[in-house]
């Protein structure tokens, strides 16, 4: 093709949309934000498989019992919080969530006092309650700065109620990973009364806003929060009964994560000054000096932040991807994909054996490609499982391609424009259909939570989608505009 004739081809709006998609993309990927440190990968974001990291499976120390009973409901409720020391949340009419790690033999008596009996007992939690375990982890998954950790409730087969949770962190080690998504993340506040013993005075759901880490002159570093006014003025009755504002050295107030002690130490003066005047409704919790306390200081406001999960979480199995194993895999899935689109060329090529018809072929599914990577680097992480979806996508696309070279071809010369416009409209029915195929098939795995398959049928979406709406027209009036020639 002449220059005039490309400059033709790039004023038409179906060519003109795809390069600006490309240099969209490719500024998405590598240019936006701007980083002299990023390599070929740019802001593409990578799972677990390429960038090493660790995963957690976890499992809900709670049950659902489902019940009958011609007494009281609330009575029978009451009786489980006050013998079992824990939350019992009705599900609906007969379902009750226990949320502690309790047998059915130990139930059983609870529930023949209160005149009920069991009907099914299963390990797990309530729909609502998965819910929030979801929301609170991404929460606390985003303060890692995480975009798209995967985070997946796992049901066993035969139950209805999910029993495990299962999280992906890539980038992150796994202590980190404990620390952060292996626990409860539950906090409270006791002050010692006589002796070792210590009282309860408020849990972690009394905090309204919580401060950055900050380290003091000393090098100590802490973490300030705030309460309600109903923790504050709850704060200022246990100092003042407990006797921690007359004789403070014997009261210390106490804070606790997860049962173990973050914080111990007595009142300062301007804070029992403050208390004898009103409640006080700011506090600051010291994590110690060093990394190690600058660590403790982001790892308590996390939790502060995102507040406690509502049920107490077990880890039941655990791994880890090392880094240098992920950057062997990058290279790997680099060279595998490479491999993949001149293969691709050289059996296009061995069937037209022209290279007109070739490399704009080949450009049109390179340019997918980037605008598929350019789309994904906002919405997804790119895993072993997207990587066979972009490699499915290069397949794919150049069948569609061959489909539209064949048939617009007439006895291996270009028809008149009339007989064109015809045989490229019925390859592009050919097309379509496949594609709505591809993509009902994949709608289900793409909306499912399978951790695995979801990435691999979200690729493989977006690439029916940008093949049938961008690059299969255009490539339709560059093999008429070379055909013709």
């Amino acid at each position: 093709m002449n220059g005039e004739t490309i400059k033709n081809l790039v004023k038409d709006w179906r060519i003109a949309l795809v390069l600006l998609l490309v240099v969209g993309s490719l500024v998405g990927i590598y240019l936006a934000p701007p980083s002299p440190e990023k390599g070929i990968e740019g802001n593409l974001q990578f799972g677990l498989d390429l960038e090493g990291g660790s995963w957690l499976q976890m499992e809900f120390q709670s049950v659902v019992v489902a019940f009958s009973t011609d007494g009281s409901v609330g009575d029978l409720m009451d009786d489980l919080r006050t013998d079992l020391e824990t939350e019992v949340i009705r599900i609906d009419e007969n379902h009750l969530e226990i949320r502690k790690s309790v047998t059915r033999a130990d139930l059983e008596p609870i529930f023949a006092e209160s005149g009920a009996s069991i009907v099914t007992h299963q390990k797990g939690v309530s729909a609502f309650t998965a819910d929030e375990v979801k929301r609170i982890l991404n929460e606390k998954v985003n303060a890692l700065g995480m975009q798209d950790a995967r985070i997946n409730l796992l049901t066993p087969t035969g139950s209805e109620f999910p029993q495990y949770v299962r999280i992906e962190l890539a980038g992150v080690d796994m202590a980190t990973a404990q620390d952060i998504v292996g626990q409860q993340g539950l906090f409270e506040i006791r002050v010692q009364t006589t002796g070792n013993e210590t009282e309860h005075v408020l849990y972690g759901d009394q905090i309204t806003s919580v401060g950055v880490p900050q380290r003091d002159s000393d090098g100590t570093w802490s973490v300030g929060f705030s309460f309600t006014e109903t923790g504050a003025e709850a704060f200022r009755e246990a100092a003042i009964e407990s006797g921690a504002v007359d004789n403070p050295d014997a009261h210390h107030l106490v804070m606790i994560l997860d049962n173990e002690t973050v914080y111990s130490a007595p009142l300062a003066g301007n804070l029992v000054s403050e208390l004898r005047a009103g409640p006080v409704r700011s506090l600051s919790a010291s994590t110690g000096t060093g990394d190690a306390g600058l660590e403790d200081a982001m790892t308590l406001q996390i939790h502060l932040r995102a507040g406690a999960l509502p049920v107490q979480v077990d880890i039941v199995g655990s791994g880890s991807v090392p880094a240098a194993l992920g950057e062997q895999f990058k290279m790997t899935v680099a060279i595998a994909g490479l491999l993949a689109l001149l293969t691709v060329a050289v059996v296009v090529y061995y069937r037209y054996r022209e290279p007109s018809i070739v490399i704009p072929m080949v450009a049109i599914n390179l340019a997918e490609i980037i605008i598929l990577l350019g789309i994904a680097r906002f919405i997804i992480q790119l895993d072993l499982a997207t990587i066979a979806g972009l490699i499915a996508v290069v397949g794919t696309g150049i069948d569609q391609l061959v489909i539209i070279t064949d048939e617009v071809l007439h006895e291996g010369r270009v028809p008149s424009p009339n007989l064109y416009m015809k045989r490229y409209g019925r390859a592009l029915g050919i097309i379509a259909v496949a594609a709505a195929t591809v993509f009902i098939a994949m709608l289900p795995l793409a909306l499912m939570d399978l951790s695995t398959l979801r990435g691999f049928a979200i690729i493989t979406i977006l690439g029916v989608l940008i093949g049938i709406l961008v690059t299969r027209p255009a490539y339709g009036k560059i093999i008429m505009a070379i055909l013709s020639k």
